[in-house]
């Protein structure tokens, strides 16, 4: 109405001013309010001029931010949860349990140890995250974040591990893509598939998904990320189908895996039950789910492919069909020396596989595989000059790649950083997260066991948040969880399977996930944008994850 009043003023339809009285009365307020009704007057002048222009910014889309300010505002919310949690711990013990025959040990916290961690005067303690921390503080200062994160941990899968195997992978990719070699190849994939290129997303989609449910398979996806993107853009689809075919795949099959090392058997183990039992559920479970997977992205696959602007990574995939454009003009050479750098991919890939399931190789080895990889692909350039090659190219090559995925790599770290700022993951040292993760499984003690299994699947999800690892989830929680289940009446295979489901499937959308963040960064995708697109996939499979443990527990797996 303000502003109506101001708009006839302004185009004469109202002749009153400021009375010539109120000037000679009291000049300073005089002044001040001429100076305000000024201003006014030319603001409104500026919204008559500029009206179309607002109206379209107002029709814009909204803008998701940057996964460095999403990850920010997470840091400020656990920083706020330290000035009302107080401080709990457990203590720990040992179990064994045997697996494939050999007997295994693992160090698990006591369920019935907690207890708050108490002042002088018997109160609890809470530990209020500072500005700025100091090493005496632990380094849990809130703008300490990056730097504690990213070297947190050891090269066995810890932010400082996973950071330096995206790095090396990424450098290795960035030489074996000098080569020119994954280009004509994508070509001639191109031309071979004609027009039936829909049909690679289901047979990649159960591909990956079977090494997720039998070896594990979740980092190694990233570098087959870094090929299947630029192919799937090429072929008219976008890099959230390249995504869902390689990462996305291998973790719905971690997550209904009937013989996965690193979840599944630690799981089991920690929980007292048979070790790779339960197979008859959890292999219908798998082929259900991965088909759900398939469905669900040929039919975004398909609606990309029709209208490639209703792709929410259409914008970021601009680079990539530039690039395919440009090249498309001429005729890619794919020589003798471009195939026998797919071939030296193909052996790494093979000579992964064999080193994860039979030599338990991991992050450390892994990365050191492709390194190889990398460093060969790059002499087959040198000998047959592929794209024009030098010695020099290579160490380019590497830095270029590196370069690529360092966003991933802060991202890791500065993810790290917000379980640092709750305290930590152990289970004997006083922190938030020990508490947070005593209240809930308290609190599951009251409801039906129908309910309880089902509040059971949700705590993994949400509890996935602060601890990514598969096995470390187990550690943490499973000791908790079996003893759990027994009280409220579900099978501790129930329980078991909660676990896994919600451990796994909310790894394709929590911005704390190294493996996400680097398989986005090999897509060039951010997270924001990744959400968009995911968040429907993911109250997709809560749905069906949900069903399926309250069909576990109306059968009695056990």
């Amino acid at each position: 109405m303000f502003i109506m009043l101001l708009r006839m003023e302004r185009h004469g339809i109202s002749g009153e001013g400021i009375e010539t009285g109120d000037r000679d009365s009291d000049p300073v307020i005089y002044n001040f309010f001429a100076l305000c009704y000024n201003f006014l007057l030319r603001l409104v002048d500026y919204i008559i001029e500029n009206e179309g222009e607002l109206q379209m910014e107002k029709k814009k889309k909204f803008q998701m931010p940057h996964t460095y300010i999403i990850i920010f505002g997470v840091i400020l919310f656990a920083a706020i949860l330290t000035m009302f949690i107080p401080l709990g711990k457990y203590e720990t013990k040992e179990i064994t349990y045997t697996m494939n025959g050999e007997e295994k040990t693992r160090t698990v916290l006591d369920p019935d140890s907690f207890e708050y961690v108490l002042d002088e005067n018997g109160n609890r303690v809470t530990k209020v995250a500072p500005i700025f921390g100091t090493e005496d503080f632990g380094g849990q200062g809130i703008l300490n974040y990056v730097f504690e994160g990213l070297t947190t941990g050891n090269k066995n899968g810890t932010a400082v591990g996973i950071i330096a195997f995206i790095l090396v992978v990424g450098g290795s990719f960035g030489i074996v893509l000098r080569t020119g070699a994954v280009e004509g190849g994508i070509m001639r994939v191109i031309s071979m598939t004609n027009g039936k290129e829909i049909f690679l997303v289901p047979i990649l989609t159960v591909l990956f998904s079977l090494g997720g449910a039998v070896f594990g398979m979740g980092e190694e996806a990233i570098p087959f990320v870094m090929i299947l993107v630029p192919m799937f853009i090429a072929m008219g689809y976008d890099a959230v189908v390249g995504i869902m075919c390689s990462y996305v795949a291998t973790q719905i099959g971690f997550g209904t895996s009937w013989q996965n090392p690193f979840g599944l058997a630690v799981a089991q183990g920690i929980a007292g039950i048979p070790v790779m039992s339960g197979a008859w559920f959890r292999i219908p479970l798998w082929i259900i789910f991965t088909a759900l997977t398939c469905v669900f992205t040929m039919r975004y696959a398909a609606k990309v492919k029709k209208n490639p602007k209703l792709s929410v990574a259409y914008e970021s995939d601009q680079e990539y069909r530039e690039d395919f454009e440009k090249n498309g003009k001429a005729d890619i050479p794919f020589t003798f020396g471009h195939k026998l750098v797919l071939l030296t991919i193909l052996i790494c890939m093979i000579w992964t596989i064999w080193g994860v399931v039979t030599q338990g190789y991991y992050i450390p080895e892994i990365a050191s595989q492709f390194f190889v990889m990398g460093l060969v692909s790059g002499i087959i350039g040198l000998i047959f000059h592929l794209n024009g090659m030098q010695i020099n190219d290579i160490p380019r090559a590497f830095d270029h790649g590196a370069a690529d995925l360092l966003g991933a790599a802060m991202c890791v770290g500065m993810a790290q950083g917000i379980i640092i700022i709750l305290g930590g993951t152990s289970a004997t040292d006083g922190t938030v997260l020990n508490t947070i993760l005593y209240t809930i499984s308290n609190g599951m003690k009251n409801f039906p066991p129908v309910i309880s299994a089902w509040l059971m699947y949700v705590f993994q999800s949400v509890f996935n948040f602060f601890v990514v690892s598969g096995s470390g989830q187990a550690a943490v929680t499973m000791p908790i969880m079996a003893p759990l289940a027994d009280l409220v009446g579900v099978e501790r295979q129930v329980a078991v399977l909660a676990y896994q489901l919600g451990d796994a499937f909310t790894n394709f959308i929590v911005p704390t996930s190294g493996c996400l963040l680097g398989a986005l960064a090999a897509a060039k995708l951010e997270w924001g944008q990744w959400a968009k697109f995911q968040i429907k996939f993911q109250g997709f499979l809560f749905v069906f994850a949900s069903i399926a443990v309250i069909v576990a527990m109306m059968i009695g797996l056990s």
